[in-house]
């Protein structure tokens, strides 16, 4: 709970979107309520494009919403590394103190929002990623494909070894920032595509800051996005040629 009097922090719930139309409102309907008792929060969803309704569902959902709803479309598809530049832009143009990436097709639970930023809010941490690994069995359990687990465990081991590090998984999509860490890193110069995310993860630990997990399980369905065999194969090619270039 916020003191009486204090002002409080800004937190941006970010989703980004893409032919979510069947699971963009039940993510929104997941939110905490309780969020609003300690931050100011304004949610922010981005659709690249989507060639479903994702827009309009969400837009007709702002009526009966109990956050601050702001819903933006890319006329162009960004890519979700692209999708991912534009709303951190957004979140250091209106200074918020916080922002949590969520994905609107379900796969992460918008009910573990609370978890994630605690370690942010504390000072223990200034980025914090949701794993699915730290819980033997959850990733399987979730439905994640045995190719995806194992691929998922290889990676993430070869990194430590590269980045000197200890993480339980580099391939959460589920993210929270600190605005000092998203007012540092050059996430500008990121790719497009989904090795955005572990280019923020080196930027992150090269400038030093630190960087937290919690437990987070997981949902595969078939509403779920979900990159084929191939694409994992070159996303899993450009986090090692990263990671290397990272060590050297």
């Amino acid at each position: 709970m916020t003191k009486a009097g204090s002002k409080k922090s800004r937190l941006l719930i970010f989703i980004v979107a893409y032919n979510a139309e069947k699971t963009i409102a039940w993510v929104l309907r997941r939110i905490p309520e309780e969020l609003i008792d300690q931050f100011e929060v304004e949610v922010l969803i981005i659709d690249d494009k989507s060639k479903d309704n994702t827009f309009k569902v969400s837009v007709d959902h702002e009526k009966q919403f109990k956050f601050k709803l702001n819903v933006l479309f890319n006329a162009i598809n960004q890519g979700y590394g692209g999708n991912q530049k534009i709303g951190y832009h957004y979140a250091i143009k209106y200074d918020f103190d916080f922002v949590v990436l969520v994905h609107g097709d379900g796969q992460y639970p918008p009910e573990k929002i609370p978890s994630l930023i605690q370690p942010l809010v504390s000072r223990e941490a200034d980025a914090v990623f949701g794993s699915r690994m730290m819980v033997s069995g959850n990733a399987i359990k979730g439905g994640m494909p045995l190719y995806k687990y194992i691929f998922n465990r290889m990676l993430t081991f070869t990194q430590n070894v590269l980045i000197n590090q200890k993480l339980s998984e580099y391939h959460t999509g589920y993210r929270a920032f600190s605005k000092e860490v998203l007012q540092a890193v050059n996430f500008t110069k990121c790719d497009d595509d989904f090795v955005f995310d572990n280019q923020m993860i080196l930027q992150v630990f090269w400038k030093g800051f630190g960087v937290g997990e919690v437990t987070c399980p997981t949902k595969y369905f078939e509403e779920a996005s979900s990159i084929n065999f191939t694409r994992s194969s070159i996303y899993g090619l450009g986090v090692l040629w990263y990671s290397v270039r990272y060590r050297l």
